[in-house]
């Protein structure tokens, strides 16, 4: 079982061993050790929780940091990104409660909020599959280098739901 909880700064350094673990996968799935995710360096994932503006989860197994979400804001569209779940703990739910909190947490701070976007390697077809099962729908691709591309997804947040998730 786990609980989902606002990331507060003194969790930079788990989050950033948790990011690390959890994308070593994807980078040798495309033969690239240097992806951002795996060379982010903690200042910066100290500045974003930080940062009023930027809305980090965790998820906790008892005192064990086992998932982490972030996301923020542009105009009307909420913008997910490094979603990371423990390897050895994939599987049992924890993205899929770290993405639906997350979308409710930013509803709750913007009722505005009318899309959400994320992206993932074209690759990651489990990713893929989650983020579908989720109400996201692919937009456009994007070749960041020879051997990435980016799947950009999108979720239309009806109004009637807005505020109510």
């Amino acid at each position: 079982m786990f609980d989902i909880h606002p990331a507060v700064p003194g969790d930079a350094g788990e989050i950033l061993t948790l990011q690390r673990a959890a994308y070593v996968d994807e980078a040798q799935a495309y033969g690239d050790p240097f992806i951002l995710p795996l060379t982010e360096g903690l200042s910066r994932i100290e500045r974003l929780l930080a940062d009023a503006d930027t809305l980090v989860l965790k998820a906790l197994a008892g005192h064990r940091l086992v998932g982490a979400v972030r996301a923020g804001t542009t105009d009307t569209t909420g913008v997910v990104g490094r979603l990371v779940v423990a390897p050895d703990l994939r599987g049992r739910g924890i993205a899929r409660a770290l993405l639906s909190r997350v979308e409710e947490d930013l509803r709750a701070r913007r009722p505005d909020l009318r899309a959400l976007t994320l992206f993932t390697g074209a690759q990651s077809a489990r990713n893929q599959r989650l983020y579908r099962a989720l109400g996201y729908a692919e937009t456009h691709r994007e070749r960041m280098a020879d051997h990435l591309v980016l799947v950009h997804m999108r979720k239309e947040l009806d109004e009637a739901s807005v505020g109510s998730a």
